[in-house]
């Protein structure tokens, strides 16, 4: 009995750390949301930038990503996580239903999304900092001009914490997706978050499930990222300008960024 009891107090003490990791999380990304949408040349800036990120993604992880085992897992943390998606209306959506997600929720599931709304809010704020360390304020610049504004000191911990939590998301999603009927819940679900103005968060968790499980375990995945992460830091502190090619811009920032050279 009191072992159960001792289980039980533990299962409620990581809920309750958990629940105030997320509310603090999501109040920090509502106050970023809101400073984009109070400076919209700034805001279009950023945009830029995490498009710019984005491509670098997508050169550093091309193998990976032409494989089907890990093409959605890839798209999932350039999108959602780690890259340019628009997280607003997500973020939103789950700060109306922590109520709800506390009670039906597993407590290292709630620490999950806790530490991917970190994830995401920490990746913005790293970007304002950067965004402003740019030589030029549209944010058209070069791999070297990149490294150079990386390459900032006191910011160092921050950027190792933040690929530290690529990881630690990565591991909260691969056990929560091994769960059987997780796929069916979600699908049940579908419908009556739509009707519910849910349907940004709903669009997430979907993409996070299906992305994981078809990994049919991440550890493989999530360690080459963390090397291949930890590598470009490592290089770029050390002073390389050129640890990854120059980004193959979508069309459209291309076109701006010549513009903007002339």
């Amino acid at each position: 009995m009191r072992r159960s009891s001792s289980f039980t107090e533990r299962s409620v003490t990581e809920a309750a750390m958990a629940e105030a990791a997320l509310v603090r999380e999501l109040a920090r990304a509502a106050r970023l949301h809101e400073l984009r949408r109070a400076h919209e040349d700034r805001a279009r800036a950023l945009g830029r930038l995490s498009s710019w990120q984005a491509s670098r993604m997508a050169a550093t992880y091309a193998d990976l990503a032409a494989q089907p085992r890990y093409a959605d897992a890839i798209a999932f943390f350039r999108s959602d996580l780690y890259g340019e998606g628009q997280f607003t209306q997500r973020d939103a959506d789950l700060a109306r239903v922590v109520p709800i997600m506390v009670r039906l929720l597993p407590a290292r599931l709630l620490a999950a999304l806790a530490e991917a709304m970190e994830l995401s809010a920490l990746s913005q704020e790293l970007d304002q900092s950067l965004l402003g360390r740019l030589p030029r304020a549209d944010s058209h610049f070069t791999v070297a001009e990149y490294c150079a504004a990386y390459r900032e000191p006191s910011e160092r911990a921050a950027r190792e914490h933040q690929i530290a939590l690529i990881g630690e998301v990565g591991k909260g999603l691969d056990l929560y997706v091994r769960r059987p009927f997780i796929e069916a819940g979600l699908s049940m679900m579908r419908q009556p978050a739509r009707f519910a103005g849910l349907g940004a968060l709903q669009d997430f968790l979907e993409r996070g499930v299906r992305a994981f499980r078809k990994l049919q375990g991440a550890k493989e995945f999530l360690a080459t990222i963390d090397r291949r992460e930890r590598a470009i830091l490592e290089a770029i502190f050390n002073g390389d300008d050129a640890p990854f090619p120059e980004p193959e811009l979508p069309t459209s920032n291309r076109s701006l960024r010549s513009a903007g050279r002339q």
